[in-house]
């Protein structure tokens, strides 16, 4: 069975700093997209950051351009989410998301999920 476990989440300031990880066990990631999302509550889930797990070629929602950064480790089947400069509309829990084949932004299209962690930043 594929897992996906995050970790890293917290209380921050506002233009603090965390590192999210995901842990990924039960599958080989080949040819998929290694994706973060987050959702607060009454809002949709929202895609955040996208990297392929074989070329390391990444995407951003335009919301966290220029402060996350997502990252892998093939290695060690961990995919990473820095964020800087935290905002308290970055406050939600973020979810760690996994698919075969090209890069969605659609959560519905994702085939295995973490259980989340929760960030809040603080004004």
């Amino acid at each position: 069975q594929v897992q996906l476990v995050e970790s890293g989440g917290g209380l921050v300031q506002a233009g603090g700093s965390l590192r999210l990880s995901c842990t990924a066990s039960g599958h080989t990631f080949a040819g998929y997209h290694m994706s973060w999302f987050r959702q607060t509550p009454g809002k949709e889930r929202e895609f955040v950051a996208t990297i392929s797990w074989t070329f390391g070629t990444t995407g951003y929602a335009d919301s966290v351009k220029g402060r996350f950064t997502i990252s892998r480790d093939n290695a060690k089947n961990t995919v990473f989410l820095q964020m800087n400069s935290l905002k308290p509309e970055d406050t939600a829990v973020y979810y760690c998301a996994a698919r075969g084949g090209y890069s969605d932004s659609d959560p519905s299209r994702y085939n295995y999920w973490g259980q989340g962690t929760q960030v809040t930043v603080s004004s």
